[in-house]
């Protein structure tokens, strides 16, 4: 997507070199800055679209986006509404609003405020109800995320969002017939998409029925080999079946490594560069609480773009993090698992993020579908987190699927953060962490890297 994207602000930088007054191109190079995570440069193509008189809504959503990675997020939350006036019912500006009012608030009347208000007036929008579903799973109100989404298919019984949907919240409620009863409709709607195959071998996990959950996780790794969230969900049939290839998958001591770094040139000492690095985190985390689609819980989670990333410290630790990845997959033997068989030895990062946890947080576990291999740095730590803890608060999980399975699987291996230690697996290992109590955040840095050729 990035290399697509950098094509498009290119031909968008060209366009409005050619003619300046050109707002759709000035649209579309804000657009593409955004995806690309150039903030800045997001928001003045943007404002630029808007001063030529752009009178599309999409505009407004975009610098939104940009003013909210900008943390001006007054101004971010005015356009997402001027945006809202120009289209009342625009699906994408009343979750970006909702999320970002959540996240500031943690409250979600003040969330759904105008999304509700939207709904009253237009119930018939199944759209605006699968936006209100997706927001309330992660309020944690999953019983209202499936009224939610069952309010949407009483008006659109073929809508294939909404039957996802249903069939993700029915597998998570224990609802597993009705779940799979949602996931075989959406098949019948669209049998060649991933999308809808996997929602049906995660809701057979949930009722039990474990041949037919292998036979569809099996068809699912053929249509998208590459599909993280597929190899995990063979992985999960075959430790359910007992099948001896788990163990080979999951070979936490040969895929699984941990290093703690040393400090990048221009500190000292460890905890010299540690505690720069948490000053300059906690300058940009914003939020009280964890955003929509994400594992977070109970904390915010800060994407690293451009601006943040031109901050030394950041600039030093993936540096750091650079050679740590390198030498592990220099260390790695030949393998036809699908992590090992893509090792080429050089890699690229793509994408990448900060948490900040407070007491009782913790992460869902989950994969990361478009990664390859994933990570975990701790920056601060809170002092309960301790080797001789046996609840292991705060300790990084892995084995443990992040959907309902019958029966329950548990984690088979834990890892004890330690601050300037990185861990880095695979993205298709299931993995999350343990919640913790303390007045002191747990401070995280991540990233996905994809193989190079």
């Amino acid at each position: 997507m990035a290399q697509d994207r950098d094509a498009d602000a290119a031909r968008a930088r060209r366009a409005v070199s050619l003619d300046p007054r050109d707002r759709v191109s000035w649209h579309n190079l804000a657009a593409a800055e955004g995806d690309l995570g150039n903030a800045r440069e997001a928001e003045r193509a943007a404002r630029r679209a808007l001063e030529l008189g752009i009178p599309a809504p999409e505009t407004r959503l975009v610098l939104a986006r940009a003013l909210q990675d900008l943390n001006q997020l007054d101004e971010a939350e005015h356009m997402f509404e001027e945006a809202l006036a120009l289209r009342p019912l625009y699906a994408e500006a009343h979750r970006d609003l909702a999320q970002l009012r959540w996240m500031r608030t943690g409250q979600e009347d003040a969330a759904l405020r105008t999304l509700d208000a939207a709904l009253a007036r237009a119930p018939h929008d199944v759209t605006l109800q699968l936006v209100r579903s997706i927001a309330l799973e992660f309020m944690t109100d999953e019983q209202g995320a499936l009224a939610s989404a069952e309010a949407g298919l009483a008006r659109a019984p073929q809508d294939l969002h909404l039957l996802r949907q249903a069939a993700h919240l029915c597998a998570q409620t224990r609802q597993s017939e009705r779940a799979v009863n949602f996931a075989r409709r959406a098949v019948g709607l669209a049998p060649d998409l991933p999308l809808v195959q996997i929602i049906l071998c995660e809701a057979l996990l949930a009722a039990g029925d474990l041949e037919q959950a292998d036979a569809v996780s099996e068809r699912i790794c053929a249509m998208d080999p590459l599909d993280q969230h597929a190899i995990a969900l063979r992985a999960t049939t075959w430790r359910l079946r007992g099948d001896a290839r788990y163990e080979v998958l999951n070979n936490y001591a040969r895929l699984v490594a941990a290093e703690v770094l040393e400090p990048p040139k221009g500190w000292n000492t460890r905890e010299a560069f540690l505690a720069e690095l948490a000053t300059d985190l906690a300058a940009l985390h914003r939020y009280r609480t964890h955003p929509f689609q994400q594992s977070v819980r109970g904390g915010g989670q800060l994407p690293l773009n451009a601006r943040e990333m031109s901050r030394p410290s950041l600039q030093a630790l993936f540096a750091s993090f650079q050679g740590a990845v390198q030498r592990h997959l220099a260390r790695l033997d030949p393998g036809s698992d699908p992590f090992r068989s893509r090792n080429s030895g050089r890699f690229r990062f793509a994408g990448a993020w900060s948490v900040r946890l407070s007491s009782g947080g913790h992460h869902a576990d989950h994969v990361h579908p478009r990664g390859w291999l994933s990570s975990a740095f701790y920056v601060a730590l809170p002092p309960v987190i301790r080797a001789e803890d046996d609840t292991r608060a705060g300790w990084f999980r892995l084995g443990r699927p992040g959907i309902a399975t019958t029966p329950r699987l548990e984690a088979d291996h834990y890892i004890m953060p330690e601050s300037g230690k990185l861990l880095v697996f695979p993205s298709y290992m299931w993995h999350g962490v343990e919640p913790f109590q303390s007045d002191e955040p747990r401070l995280t840095v991540a990233f996905d890297a994809v193989p190079q050729a």
